[in-house]
């Protein structure tokens, strides 16, 4: 199971927020630069960068950090935040990501998505699929969708799509432990590869979804928070 860690970016800072609500911000770093060194020290291979901006704006606005990242580190990057057309694509590609998220605009261009699944391909391409009660939220979590999660990732398993990351929006930042029985239910119904998002609190929480056969985990605030140090997260590494 590939491990994760989150960068999420607000006016070029490292900040996390509670339940997706923005007025919960807190900021964590000043230099996400710093952070993603700090990670690739550790032994993290892999990093979901998050442009919090671009998915309020629906465009890409901290396309300069993902820019240095990529420049400073060698980290496997896959960036969402305000990607709404194939210029969006062609830019995080360009800008050093190896693979770009569709969120919001999986749910409001299905066609679009599609097209660029097929174009670049289900390595290049993630759906995620952010949820809350079950339902598809879009724009930073900001609207919901009337889109059953399951029925969402069926239906973009049929066009080709290989792998999900899906957050639980009512445990992310939560440090409340992760929505196993979503995500068993999701491996139950789908072929899908699974990244777990939302709620890893501890190491355990780490082990409990890849027992459940998730391919991925992203912690973002048990980090940030010391519930989870570098120091284990390298070792876990090391013996995977």
């Amino acid at each position: 199971m590939k491990i994760i860690p989150a960068i999420d970016i607000i006016e070029g800072k490292c900040v996390r927020l509670s339940k997706g609500d923005y007025s919960t911000k807190k900021i964590y770093r000043e230099n996400p630069v710093d952070t993603a060194k700090e990670f690739e020290n550790a032994g993290v291979r892999f990093l979901h960068l998050v442009d919090l901006d671009g998915a309020r704006s629906k465009h890409i606005v901290n396309q300069k950090v993902l820019e240095n990242i990529a420049k400073e580190t060698s980290l496997h990057i896959d960036f969402g935040g305000g990607i709404k057309t194939q210029k969006d694509i062609e830019t995080a590609f360009d800008s050093g990501a190896q693979q770009v998220t569709l969120g919001s605009i999986a749910v409001q261009s299905p066609e679009f998505s599609i097209e660029m699944i097929r174009k670049y391909g289900s390595e290049k391409i993630i759906l995620g699929a952010d949820c809350y009660q079950r339902k598809i939220k879009i724009s930073g979590w900001q609207e919901e969708s009337r889109e059953d999660i399951i029925d969402f990732l069926l239906r973009y398993q049929e066009q080709g799509i290989r792998q999900v990351i899906c957050t639980d929006i009512a445990k992310d930042g939560m440090l409340e432990g992760p929505s196993v029985k979503l995500y068993k239910e999701i491996l139950d119904k789908t072929s899908l590869h699974l990244t777990a998002s939302g709620g890893i609190s501890s190491i355990a929480d780490l082990y409990a979804v890849k027992e459940l056969g998730c391919k991925g985990a992203i912690i973002g605030k048990a980090l940030y928070e010391g519930k989870i140090t570098l120091t284990e997260l390298q070792k876990l590494i090391g013996n995977a």
